[in-house]
């Protein structure tokens, strides 16, 4: 619970690293990740024999929204911390033109206690 929207750095079992924030877990460490990035080492080909080598280089590969598996996880430490309250005020002032209602299904609204036109029984 503690570190529910901290930046994460996870390391998985086939070598990649994530990181993203954390928006939930389970009991399992099942994990939901926001704006991810993985991050693997590529290691070049062998090359024919004269030739230098190829020095290993490392990919990123924006993601998303992720959902990990526990079982899969191998580390995990804290990136950053979780944004301030100002940087999310900021992201939600601007709302767009419009106003919120319900959305109905076409059916004019019943009185209470009777069912819908059309609805009711026998």
């Amino acid at each position: 619970m503690a570190l529910l929207n901290y930046r994460l750095r996870i390391t998985i079992l086939d070598g990649r690293t994530l990181i993203g924030q954390m928006l939930a877990f389970d009991k399992h460490m099942n994990m939901v990740l926001a704006d991810c990035e993985e991050f693997r080492t590529v290691r070049q080909k062998k090359t024919e024999k004269g030739e230098a080598p190829q020095p290993e280089r490392e990919e990123k590969r924006t993601l998303g929204l992720v959902i990990l598996r526990g079982e899969t996880i191998v580390t995990l430490s804290v990136e950053a911390p979780p944004p301030s309250d100002d940087v999310r005020q900021k992201a939600h002032a601007n709302a767009g033109p419009g106003s919120a209602r319900p959305a109905g299904r076409g059916l004019p609204m019943a009185p209470a206690g009777m069912a819908p036109m059309g609805l009711g029984g026998p």
